[in-house]
């Protein structure tokens, strides 16, 4: 079997990225589209409505991805699909990890570079969902002070927010330096912190490359390592001894 992928690889690379890619792009336009129109007018909750047809949206192309790409993998353990009211810090491999964690929970929010929220159509489907914008500046400021405003009563209520406090993909595997971002947020909403590991979304589409990486044994898998819950009232805590405890999870996670 090895090798024939070798074999057959030079041709299925380049399927398989033109295949996702314009499933990604033309699934959106035939399929899901008139779902985001009718909730945006007859929901009574828009926002929530966004994020679980975003959801069925990347359920759909990692489906799709899974047929197509020889040697390709999925195991989401039953304990990450049961997160619910935490902010979630993730290590950071490859543009799949957002969009893989969008597809697991009905509703999830997440920070987004300021620049997409520009973009037409996508920068309307992103504040629709609520998604936060990653800078302060300009207009995004007041987008960002609603947003975490309701976030309290967000997570409260069952939804998680995603963040890769790294803020960059890993071109080696390991962890980088992490931003404080997430944190703040985790204890100004006394939230519970779920730390998840992704495995080998780098290894299917890595940073800097431009088609998919088939052909090759390729299991992306999620790890829940622990579910914290700080006590962020006591005298001790300490913003930076959680970050740094965070860290030390991942530098002894294989």
């Amino acid at each position: 079997m090895m090798f024939l992928f070798k074999l057959i690889k030079p041709i299925v690379d380049p399927l398989v990225t033109a295949i996702a890619w314009i499933y990604y792009i033309g699934g959106y336009l035939v399929f899901f589209w008139p779902f985001h129109v009718w909730v945006y007018f007859f929901s009574a909750n828009r926002e929530h409505g966004f994020q679980k047809v975003n959801r069925r949206i990347y359920q759909s192309f990692f489906w799709v991805l899974r047929k197509i790409t020889p040697g390709l993998k999925l195991n989401i353990p039953g304990d990450v699909m049961a997160i619910r009211s935490s902010v979630i810090v993730c290590n950071h491999l490859s543009f799949l990890d957002p969009i893989l964690l969008i597809s697991l929970y009905d509703k999830q929010k997440t920070i987004v570079k300021n620049s997409f929220f520009k973009l037409p159509v996508f920068g309307w489907l992103l504040k629709n969902s609520g998604y936060l914008p990653s800078e302060t500046g300009g207009d995004s400021f007041d987008l960002m002070l609603a947003s975490l405003a309701d976030m309290p009563d967000y997570l409260a209520a069952g939804g998680n927010l995603f963040i890769f406090p790294e803020g960059t993909r890993s071109r080696t595997g390991k962890t980088g330096p992490f931003n404080k971002g997430a944190f703040s947020i985790a204890r100004k909403c006394r939230a519970s912190i779920a730390v998840l590991h992704i495995r080998n979304t780098g290894k299917l589409f890595p940073p800097d490359k431009i088609l998919f990486n088939t052909c090759v044994d390729t299991t992306i898998s999620i790890e829940l390592i622990t579910l914290l819950k700080p006590t962020y009232d006591d005298d001790d805590f300490s913003l930076t001894d959680l970050i740094e405890g965070v860290q030390k999870y991942y530098r002894n996670t294989v």
